[in-house]
């Protein structure tokens, strides 16, 4: 689902449980990941719950490196909120990443003052691996 689609479904819901689960159906549409992949080079430090990523990267024509993340969590909420995040950052190249606040649109949505501070925590965590991978794909470009 594209991040315009979400955001677009978040402006109908005004009460929190019914956003609450719309993140649980937003975690439902994440694509598998292998089970290989729930490993621990792909873990999310810093998450109360389990929490992956796993990144691939790849050129555009202009030799760019565009990132890809495939993500999971041991968590009904929190795999919405990777799936939000993925969302908001996969598919992209490593300088729209590295530009883009996702804890901006987190505050927008009302979300950043609705969640635990362990779950926002956890959301920290995962953009800053996300960023980190891009900065790393960056700086390997030739």
């Amino acid at each position: 689902m594209s991040l315009d689609e979400i955001l677009e479904n978040f402006t109908y819901l005004d009460d929190w449980d019914d956003r609450y689960r719309y993140l649980i159906e937003l975690g439902r549409t994440l694509e598998p990941l292998d089970e290989a992949a729930h490993n621990d080079v792909n873990k999310v430090r810093g998450c109360a719950s389990q929490v992956w990523l796993e990144t691939s990267v790849s050129r555009d024509p202009s030799e760019r490196p565009v990132l890809r993340f495939k993500g999971d969590s041991d968590a009904h909420i929190v795999r919405g909120l990777v799936a939000l995040v993925l969302a908001i950052y996969s598919g992209h190249t490593a300088d729209k990443i590295l530009a883009t606040d996702a804890q901006e649109l987190f505050q927008s949505l009302g979300l950043s003052g609705h969640l635990t501070p362990q779950r926002s925590n956890g959301v920290r965590s995962m953009i800053e691996r996300i960023k980190t991978d891009a900065r790393m794909a960056a700086a390997h470009v030739s």
